[in-house]
């Protein structure tokens, strides 16, 4: 316990310090006092200019990432120990309980709130400071110009600073093996949100400050500055490019075309690249040094993902359920270790090369040792032509980056854990009760009690239920595990479901082994966090040497000749290029040892096929049940015909002391249960925040 808090101390001091930074850079006694000695002491003949951004804002958040990386190694909860229920303080009860609850900012915590209105007052102290310094000491003014002109000017330049400040933190919530974020109690497919409020801020900051620029180019007569690319200052035609890309990727992010024209979304976000070196090349190397260490980071995290993706893994079999349910199970290289309500993102090169899906992992590590298992839903174009294929193929060929998730799993700790699903939303919750069948196996472990309350629209869907059980669940003892299912199928009567009183047809398909086939396995091998640290240190380290040489051996000696004038955006260029040398080196070095550390275990798996399936569960509606798992699974299902759950009367009846409360479906439906848990009117409900918004 001492070492976590000593490590938590340290973190918070280096986090807190480089937040001060944030809040002086503004200010004029940061202009006139600091910047003047700052720039003498670390502006070097080695970075130049880059000097004090480096250390001030560059190095601490790498220092952050670099050791939480350790402290995730040694301090991280693991995966099969959860401590008993012993309810939850005020103080933690309000920092985790709704306190906003709607559109388009979805479901809001206490802790986010504050967060973001911390953010909000940054930004406004910054635009507030930023223009009194630029009122009181004009600069850069032509002669002659009025001064609302130049301060018209001034109030456009300062709006792209403090859009700049957004992209020093837009690119942390998608970076999905992040050593940040779980720092925070955060994961990647909770965070997305937080990128997308930074990006439609970020966009509308660079908007205003590019138009504001246009009209003051037209009123002063200056429109041949639009054109200008300037040797040693920032470049406007880079700028204009940046933001031409950036009102595409806009454009196609707004929520309605990203559901209903998704791969228009998909590829367009790509253009991210070019907007990143465009906007890096009009920033210039200074201003680049604030943002560097998200960008940073998410490019060793991108470069790992595409390292993982290289390899094909192997796909084992699949289980069709009725209603376009289908189960996929990979092979697992027994080292790969992940919590409930994990996500892994799937490539089918034969039904698109460039596509990647996310899916909800629903198998237990535990409890299922050799297979990692997703569930898809026959909805849209790709999983159509997937699900064909699953029929008819003898073999798929996949590749799968992750999988990704929570570095801890503490939802067991309640007395009661309330599970409201809508449709597929009942997919996370798989994992969440293989992990509880798992715990029932351990002396000890603390189980709460479930409740499950699943909706469907038809009474084909239920065989979604069928999915609770692992493919080989007939050897499992459920007879520890207290638990109720109620099933809602809105649709359909008791009377017309009875047309489908007929055993449901749940197929397995084999496929067939492939040499080039692997295991899915982790990418950086059991000790990934430290290996991780190894990337981000080694790599910043060696970005710091090969810039300083670069600069003081070639950059330097052309700027000392007055004939000669060394480019502006070249010295942008050397850093990206350094950069990502330096990622990739490292990076590759760390993956290829792994690689050859795990190709042994990899083997021991090589050749292991998945056991046939026992009876579906589904039959239990309509056929005699032939395991003991599936009676009692059978046993504890209650299915209601043409009505919806009356949540809040279900929630507010639970008089258990401690009820935690999951949710995952239609949005509605997720804003009506955080609605219940925030009202205050049940101290015992505890909403638990499981998101995934991608």
């Amino acid at each position: 316990m001492g070492s976590r808090r000593a490590f938590q101390a340290i973190l918070l001091v280096v986090f807190s310090g480089w937040l001060m930074i944030w809040i002086m850079l503004p200010t004029n006694h940061y202009k006139l006092k600091w910047v003047p000695d700052l720039n003498l002491k670390l502006n070097s003949t080695y970075f130049e200019a880059q000097g004090t951004n480096l250390l001030l804002l560059s190095f601490p958040i790498m220092l952050i990432a670099a050791l939480g990386c350790v402290y995730l190694h040694i301090h991280s909860m693991p995966a099969n120990y959860f401590p008993k229920s012993s309810g939850k303080s005020g103080r933690l009860c309000f920092s985790g309980r709704p306190v906003l609850v709607m559109a388009p900012l979805g479901i809001v915590s206490a802790t986010e709130l504050i967060f973001a209105a911390m953010f909000i007052a940054l930004l406004i102290w910054s635009l507030a400071n930023y223009l009194l310094v630029s009122f009181r000491h004009p600069y850069m003014s032509r002669m002659g110009e009025p001064v609302w002109q130049t301060r018209f000017r001034s109030v456009s330049l300062r709006l792209g600073y403090i859009g700049n400040i957004c992209w020093a933190f837009l690119f942390f919530p998608v970076t999905r093996g992040s050593s940040i974020l779980p720092l925070v109690g955060l994961t990647s497919e909770s965070s997305i949100k937080y990128h997308i409020w930074l990006g439609h801020l970020s966009n509308l900051l660079f908007a205003l400050h590019s138009v504001g620029f246009f009209i003051y180019w037209i009123m002063t007569d200056q429109m041949v500055l639009a054109l200008e690319w300037s040797k040693d200052y920032v470049s406007n035609v880079a700028g204009e490019i940046a933001f031409a890309l950036s009102l595409v990727i806009w454009a196609t992010s707004i929520p309605w075309i990203r559901r209903t024209m998704f791969e228009l979304f998909f590829y367009t976000h790509h253009l991210y690249i070019l907007y990143i070196v465009f906007y890096i090349l009009h920033v210039g190397p200074a201003y680049t040094c604030m943002i560097l260490p998200g960008i940073f980071l998410f490019v060793i995290d991108r470069y790992l993902r595409f390292l993982q993706s290289r390899q094909r893994v192997k796909l084992v079999s699949a289980r069709i359920l009725p209603s376009g349910f289908a189960e996929l199970n990979f092979a697992k290289a027994p080292g790969l270790k992940y919590n409930p309500t994990s996500i892994l993102f799937v490539n089918i090169p034969s039904v698109s090369r460039l596509q990647w899906h996310p899916f909800t992992v629903t198998s237990n590590c535990n409890l299922q040792p050799d297979t990692l298992s997703v569930v898809i839903r026959n909805k849209g174009t790709w999983t159509q032509k997937l699900c064909q294929q699953l029929t008819a193929a003898d073999h798929v060929e996949a590749s799968v980056e992750g999988p990704y998730g929570p570095t801890k799993f503490d939802f067991l700790r309640h007395e009661l854990l309330v599970m409201v699903s809508g449709g597929s939303g009942i997919t996370p919750f798989i994992s969440v009760f293989r992990e509880i069948i798992y715990q029932s196996t351990k002396t000890g472990s603390h189980l709460p009690r479930v409740l499950l309350i699943s909706t469907f629209k038809n009474a084909a869907d239920l065989a979604a239920i069928d999915l609770l059980l692992p493919s080989s669940g007939a050897s499992l003892d459920l007879s520890k595990v207290q638990f109720q299912i109620e099933a809602y199928v809105t649709k359909d009567l008791e009377e017309s479901a009875a047309n489908v009183q007929k055993p449901v047809q749940t197929t397995c398909h084999q496929f067939k082994s492939n040499p080039l086939d692997t295991p899915v396995s982790p990418t950086l091998g059991p000790n990934s966090w430290l290996w991780l640290g190894a990337i981000l240190s080694s790599s910043f380290v060696m970005f710091l040497l090969l810039l300083g040489i670069v600069t003081r051996y070639y950059i330097y000696p052309i700027d000392q000749d007055i004939s000669k004038v060394y480019l502006y955006s070249y010295r942008c260029v050397w850093d990206m290029f350094l950069a990502c040398l330096c990622i990739f080196i490292s990076s590759s070095i760390v993956f290829l040892w792994c690689k050859k550390q795990n190709a042994a275990i990899i083997m021991q798996v090589q050749n292991w096929e998945l056991s046939t399936p026992t009876a579906s569960p589904a039959s239990m509606f309509h056929a005699e049940v032939e395991s003991l798992p599936l009676q009692s699974l059978a046993q504890s299902i209650n299915v209601h015909y043409g009505s919806r759950p009356n949540l809040k009367k279900i929630l507010f009846d639970r008089k258990e002391a401690d009820v935690g409360v999951l949710v995952c479906g239609p949005r509605n439906m997720r804003h009506e249960v955080a609605k219940i848990c925030s009202a205050g009117l049940a101290e015992n409900l505890h909403f638990e925040s499981i998101s995934f918004n991608w």
